[in-house]
Order: structure tokens, then sequence, then C-alpha cells
């Protein structure tokens, strides 16, 4: 079985109007609402091996939050996922090696919503898949079970296992 993590950037500044989208940087909000997800991420032993990222640098910076990992992950920054398509998104999936145990992916929305929405074949809670077919805040990590190879990974093929917002994080609230 394999692990799928997708993961919304965290919350993002506007505060300055001159920088361009891709340019954005974390908020103090966003900070925060990272280093909560980190312990959260360590409590429950979630570990990737490979995470592929997008370019922006709120998605770098959200990724910088999550570390150290106790294992040191390949990380491949990809401007492909800078506001990445649902479609954009698995295609990227399918092409990971199928000796990567656990991918996580960070990126944007509202592609990332829609990815975990179509990928959602089965749920382990259905609360928590209600809860991301409403929204996928800024800083949610949804995690799935992927029975299957990365080659052939495509809508209804996962399972949710659990979805994680910010704002159910105790540090985050702060």
């Amino acid at each position: 079985m394999r692990q799928l993590l997708l993961l919304r950037h965290a919350k993002s500044s506007w505060d300055d109007s001159s920088l361009s989208d891709h340019d954005r940087p974390l908020s103090h909000r966003g900070r925060r609402a990272a280093a909560a997800l980190r312990e959260a991420m360590r409590g429950l032993g979630l570990e990737p091996d490979l995470v592929l990222v997008s370019s922006a640098l709120r998605t770098q910076q959200t990724l910088a939050a999550l570390q150290p990992f106790e294992e040191t992950p390949l990380i491949e920054t990809l401007d492909a996922l800078y506001l990445a398509t649902q479609a954009q998104m698995l295609r990227l999936l399918n092409g990971v090696a199928q000796t990567a145990r656990s991918v996580m992916l960070v990126g944007h929305n509202p592609g990332m919503q829609e990815l975990a929405q179509a990928l959602t074949g089965s749920a382990a809670d259905p609360a928590a898949a209600e809860c991301m077919a409403r929204k996928f805040p800024t800083g949610a990590l949804a995690e799935f079970a992927v029975p299957g190879p990365w080659s052939s990974l495509g809508p209804g093929g996962a399972r949710l296992v659990r979805f994680l917002c910010p704002r159910d994080l105790s540090a985050a609230a702060d």
C-alpha cells in the first residue's frame, strides 16, 4: 500500500501588493499553521520519501516549515505545479517511480481540492470526506492510501484516511 499526502500551502500574505502571486510569502498565521501541521504529522508518523512541490514561494515556505523530516525525502521543485489543474497533478503522480512508498504533493487550489475529491473512492472517515468536499483550506492535508501502482492512479483509485485542517490543530489556534 502506498501513501499520498496532498498538502495545500499554508495561508499567504497579501501585505506587499508589489509582489507577484508566485512570490507571495506565508503570513504569520500561515507560519503558525504550518508549525502545527509539522507536529501533527510527526505525531501520526507521516513521513514522505518523495515531495513534489510547486515553485511558488508560499509552497516552498510551507515545506520548509515541515522540516526536518526524520528521514530526508527527495524533494523536487516543479514549476508545473504552480496553479496546476487536477489533471496536471494526476499526470505528475502517474509518473512517480514505483519504488516511492510515500509521496507528498504541495500545491494550490482549486486543483488540489479537485484532485483530492476525484481520487476519493472510499473514506475511512466519511465526515472527513464531507469536510474536504466543502472546503480544502490553506494548510490542509489529505492523507490517502493508494492500493495500486502510481502509474495507474486515477479517479476513485484511493482511500481517504484522514483530512487535517489548521483550525483543528491546537497550536494553529493561538
